[in-house]
């Protein structure tokens, strides 16, 4: 039986351990940026997670690395962290590139407990990290605007735990939250300097179709790598 209490207060511990600023300079240009998607196969039984490595600023895809292992948790609301962490620590470790920095697919501190799996994977790594999820999991804020770039702070109990970004017309926004080791203001910062004309940033564009196996990134992937 799984104990959801214990698992509960073990993100509320570690989320003590997230790092909620900038750990580098006012200068800093990274040279690599990855983007990490996790996905399930088989009924959920396998757990699928993806990790693209592109180097900045050209966001040019130089690496990329899948892993597949048996699934650890079933999904349990609130703790889907758990669930996904396993196969991304397995995918970093083949890695032969390491990234300055990391963007999630998914929360980061815009968490019950401020610890999602791009706070939970980077405290783990110990590496920058950004979420940035397709839904909203907590937290209020004010309508947002049509045009691209509108934003809005999200607010959760008097507390801004990330920002709604409309990262391109007629799509619904992006709900950026600060992982780990950088600031909410840097989160937005560098996911907008990986847009390049889509909903998702590059790096995890990248990521999720690289899971996928969408044919244009296999095709893409065989003629630059």
């Amino acid at each position: 039986m799984i104990d959801t209490k214990a698992l509960r207060q073990e993100q509320i511990e570690k989320s003590r351990r997230v790092i909620r600023h900038d750990i580098f300079s006012a200068s800093f240009t990274p040279r690599f940026i990855a983007g990490a998607d996790v996905g399930f196969e088989k009924s959920g039984t396998v757990t699928r997670a993806a990790i693209a490595v592109l180097q900045y600023p050209s966001l040019e895809l130089v690496e990329y690395q899948i892993a597949r292992i048996d699934t650890v948790l079933p999904y349990i609301p609130g703790l889907l962290s758990f669930r996904e962490y396993p196969a991304l620590i397995a995918a970093w470790q083949k890695l032969s590139l390491r990234p300055d920095l990391v963007i999630v697919d998914g929360q980061g501190i815009a968490h019950p407990r401020r610890f999602g799996i791009a706070s939970h994977f980077g405290v783990l790594v110990d590496v920058p990290t950004i979420g940035v999820a397709k839904s909203r999991l907590c937290g209020e804020h004010a309508q947002i605007g049509e045009i691209q770039g509108d934003r809005q702070p999200l607010m959760d109990h008097g507390e801004q735990i990330g920002v709604v970004l409309r990262s391109k017309k007629s799509c619904n926004p992006l709900y950026i939250s600060l992982g780990h080791k950088i600031s909410i203001d840097s989160a937005v910062f560098w996911v907008e300097q990986c847009m390049r004309g889509y909903k998702l940033p590059e790096p995890t564009r990248w990521a999720d179709g690289i899971a996928s196996n969408r044919l244009f990134f296999k095709q893409t992937m065989q003629k630059n790598l």
